[in-house]
């Protein structure tokens, strides 16, 4: 799930740019609604506009390529700044539940 506080955010007609070989946007709308190879891209709503993350696209990446044929089964690496925005998350939801 992408964290809009911590993930650089950039609006769904821009997805294209971050995408190596620059992806038709159908197929960016595609790939957030259907997926490709058992993955989605992560977008979320602001009003009448869909955004997606850099971050998110790098998941959508790794996850197309770990679930292509032949792929060699590879750790997903965080960056600092994902495993930062994870523990922020882990934090909150221990605090909602009292512990």
């Amino acid at each position: 799930m992408i964290d809009t506080r911590a993930e650089e955010m950039i609006p769904i007609g821009q997805a294209p740019t971050h995408f190596p070989g620059r992806p038709n946007i159908s197929s960016i709308y595609r790939w957030f609604g259907k997926g490709c190879r058992g993955a989605k891209l992560e977008t979320v709503v602001c009003g009448a506009k869909r955004y997606t993350s850099i971050e998110a696209i790098q998941r959508f990446i790794e996850a197309t390529t770990a679930n292509s044929p032949g792929a060699d089964p590879q750790p997903i690496r965080r960056t600092s700044r994902q495993r930062e925005a994870a523990i922020r998350r882990a934090e909150a939801d221990l605090q909602r539940a009292g512990i």
